[in-house]
């Protein structure tokens, strides 16, 4: 008899099982109900289906829709296999290539026979899905050799399938899954796990919501292949406020309303890059004149550095090797004017557009001499940066390729790191504050694969993050959610992250400080210690908005338009009712502008409810009606956005009262 293996439950208790024995046979020993309920396992922390066998002594947790992440996963997993499923039923001859889970459902990569798919497609495609899920076929692993596998996607015509399976590394086991025991069963090259059965997934908590075009592995010289989207959940309910969200995200897309409000606009001519107009381009000075008050209170010093540096000094600083794909690069040359010939010779030095500030700010730092008495040196640029990023990964103001950065770097003794990041963390809780954020979290981002440094180096530079939060004047909310995430440091230093939740529950990571003694090294910035020796400075990267365009993208978003009213385009409205006020609307006008406000007039001969209903739509914080009652007797009527009724105030009174209203939270408080 062979021996029995010890499977750990997460009480503490064991059971002893024979060779064979499945998570599923442990959860039917324990009782029905658990075994009615497991959706997986995790055996050992591994995720994995419920009926792969055991292999060894192992610890075992037995997951259920209450393990909602997980469960979410499996979901998703399970609608993207079902989804390529159902449209091989449909359009015999297309090929299948991937199909992962996302953040809020699915999609997968197809190459159709005849003609890519269109979203007219999707909803007979939903039906066959829910067919295939009807059938409750099981959902089944098996090991394959690399060459039976090879075999059988050849025999079936799936060229794509055939290629990645011949370039997965030796030694790797190579799993499908087959949906149902027949042999000829539809299946997939899958890790897994899967659910038990295409049953498992609710019929009603799926929609297919898109279709694009996607190259084959993300290289644009291969195939197009067709890629369908889909959102999954574990229940209707969750589906239903899925897109209920959807649709108030929709109504907030900042690109419509950037375009409703006259904000900005953006065009091929420019590729990821923003024009913007009057009216948006007053917000980026509100929010810059704001956030140049908040730095210089904290002792920044402001500097401006150059765009365009030679590509030496990018490879001293090692951004060239890590970053070279994702610059400008531009030869060092006049280029040729001649009719014929090459326009760039090709042999002319390099030069590239800085993605970002640091190296600059490293040489403004290396001029002169610095003592120990100079630290913390705080030096700030809100600087114009470029990335090239690829066509299809530009979304409207929120991932450009030309942005300014509300980008520092503070320079510091190891004594005085932990205090300058707790300094930093205070202050960018009470800018969020200030920009109507106060739900946020902190995540400490460790160390990547693929980076420079020493092992001793990084478990100090993360130890200094990590106390820094916990020591901070932080909420006690926002400690007890600090979390940390393996590998997603930078490839020169950890970094904390701050990720703002907005008005309808959406996360943006925008803030950030990095702790870097790599950079100081690289590029030879030290000053003199108390001891008369050079010492290296500790270097923190850090950004508070994180980007100018982006950052306003989300307050867009996150006030659907209706701005607070310091950062309002336009801050009120004096509309007439009839032409006889006229003159007092310039009046009311004059005065609203003597005391700083922002204001039009609208002195159309159109009713006033049109007028109302207008400026409702453009989001105009205020809107003051003046007649000819309202001009003889020095008064106007206040209609609040979104209000229904109006106030009846004298001129000073509407002045003084809006004048206090507009003015920035963080002069409000001084």
């Amino acid at each position: 008899m062979s021996a029995l293996f010890r499977i750990t439950l997460p009480d503490g208790s064991v059971r002893e099982v024979a060779p064979g024995t499945t998570p599923a046979d442990v959860a039917q020993a324990i009782g029905p109900g658990l075994r009615k309920a497991a959706i997986a396992a995790r055996v050992d922390g591994e995720l994995r289906d419920l009926q792969r066998p055991f292999e060894g002594d192992a610890n075992l947790a037995l997951l259920t829709s209450k393990d909602e992440a997980d469960a979410l996963e499996l979901a998703r997993h399970d609608y993207a296999h079902v989804l390529a499923e159902a449209v091989q039923n449909l359009f015999p001859g297309t090929q299948i290539t991937f199909g992962p889970a996302t953040d809020d459902g699915f999609y997968y990569d197809f190459a159709p026979k005849d003609r890519p798919f269109t979203e007219e497609d999707l909803p007979a495609i939903e039906e066959e899905m829910r067919r295939v899920i009807a059938q409750n076929e099981p959902l089944i692993r098996e090991v394959w050799t690399r060459e039976a596998l090879i075999a059988r996607w050849r025999e079936k015509g799936e060229t794509f399938k055939a290629e990645w399976a011949a370039e997965l590394p030796d030694g790797e086991e190579l799993t499908v899954y087959r949906a149902g025991k027949a042999e000829d069963a539809w299946l997939d090259m899958c890790r897994g796990p899967h659910l038990e059965s295409t049953g498992k997934l609710d019929p009603q908590a799926f929609k297919l919501t898109r279709v694009s075009g996607a190259y084959w592995r993300g290289d644009q010289k291969n195939a197009m292949l067709s890629r369908i989207y889909g959102t999954g959940w574990l229940n209707k309910k969750q589906l239903d406020q899925h897109l209920t969200r959807l649709e108030e995200a929709a109504k907030r897309d900042h690109r419509k309303i950037g375009a409703e409000m006259d904000l900005f606009h953006l065009q091929s001519e420019a590729q990821g890059s923003v024009f913007w107009h009057p009216k948006g381009y007053i917000m980026w000075r509100q929010l810059e004149a704001y956030m140049r008050r908040r730095l210089d209170a904290a002792g920044y010093d402001e500097v401006k550095t150059p765009q365009l540096m030679d590509a030496r000094q990018w490879e001293q600083s090692g951004h060239w090797g890590k970053y070279r794909e994702n610059m400008f690069v531009v030869p060092d040359e006049v280029p040729n004017t001649e009719d014929e010939g090459a326009v760039i010779s090709g042999d002319a030095d390099l030069m590239a557009l800085k993605p970002m500030n640091c190296p600059a700010h490293v040489l403004i730092f290396r001029q002169g001499i610095k003592s120990y008495r100079d630290l913390p040196i705080r030096m700030a640029e809100f600087g114009c940066c470029h990335r090239n990023e690829p066509h299809g990964a530009l979304h409207g103001i929120m991932r450009v390729r030309q942005f300014t950065q509300d980008d520092a770097h503070i320079f510091v003794r190891e004594d005085q790191l932990v205090d300058e990041v707790r300094k930093f963390c205070e202050l960018l809780d009470s800018v969020y504050r200030d920009l109507g954020f106060e739900d946020y979290a902190v995540k400490l981002a460790l160390r990547p694969e693929k980076r420079f440094g020493s092992d001793a180096m990084w478990d100090l530079a993360e130890d200094e993050l990590r106390r820094a939060v916990l020591e901070s004047g932080l909420s006690d909310q926002i400690k007890a959610n600090f979390e940390e995430l393996e590998g997603e440091g930078a490839f020169y230093a950890p970094k904390l992250e701050f990720h703002l939740t907005d008005a309808i529950g959406r996360t943006w990571q925008v803030g950030t400080i990095q702790s870097d003694r790599v950079l100081p090294e690289r590029l030879d910035a030290s000053y003199v210690g108390e001891d008369g020796n050079r010492h290296r400075p500790v270097m923190l990267h850090r950004a508070i908005l994180g980007t100018f365009e982006r950052f306003l993208g989300i307050l867009i978003e996150h006030h659907a338009g209706r701005f607070p009213l310091w950062l309002a385009p336009v801050q009120a409205v004096v509309a007439t009712i009839v032409s006889d006020a006229d003159d007092y609307a310039q009046q009311v006008v004059e005065k609203l502008k003597a005391a700083g406000l922002r204001v039009e007039t609208d002195l159309r001969n159109e009713k006033i409810n049109y007028k109302v209903r207008e400026h409702s739509l453009a989001k105009v914080p205020n809107l003051l009606v003046v007649g000819k009652r309202e001009a003889e007797e020095g008064t106007v009527a206040l209609r609040r956005l979104g209000s229904q009724g109006q106030q009846m105030l004298t001129l000073d009174e509407a002045v003084a009262m809006l004048t206090a209203e507009a003015v920035a939270p963080d002069l409000r408080r001084n």
